[in-house]
């Protein structure tokens, strides 16, 4: 059973940039993805990695702004987020699956996350304008 834990979020203005940590025990699993939920909101997935990190997905807001990444060696998986806007202000949580779970996402749009039984306790990112 794969373990994770986020790390990275912050307060930010409006247009900076954060970089979200998320170690996986004891290996990467085979489709790792960031989540985000907002007071009052849905959670929504902001971006998934898998293929051994060859194939990506994110949400349509968050495109050409968020970039997941992964690095094998150190089982970790990253979200950096640039640009970032009041809007992205929410918790963000790390989440792993099987591939299955990265394969419906690219067919059917961003997970709500319930195909996925492993998750973070989650780390706060706050976007003042």
């Amino acid at each position: 059973q794969v373990q994770v834990v986020e790390s990275g979020g912050g307060s930010v203005h409006s247009g900076g940039s954060l970089r979200l940590s998320c170690v996986a025990s004891p290996v990467i699993d085979s489709c790792m993805a960031w989540f985000r939920q907002a007071p009052g909101k849905q959670r929504e997935g902001v971006a998934a990695i898998y293929a051994g990190g060859q194939r990506t997905l994110y949400l349509d807001s968050v495109k050409g702004r968020f970039t997941i990444s992964q690095d094998n060696g150190k089982n970790t998986v990253y979200l950096q987020m640039n640009n970032l806007k009041p809007e992205d202000t929410a918790m963000y949580y790390c989440a792993a699956s099987t591939l299955q779970a990265c394969n419906h996402w690219s067919l059917a749009g961003p997970e709500r996350g319930t195909r996925f039984d492993t998750w973070g306790q989650g780390t706060q990112v706050t976007v003042s304008s």
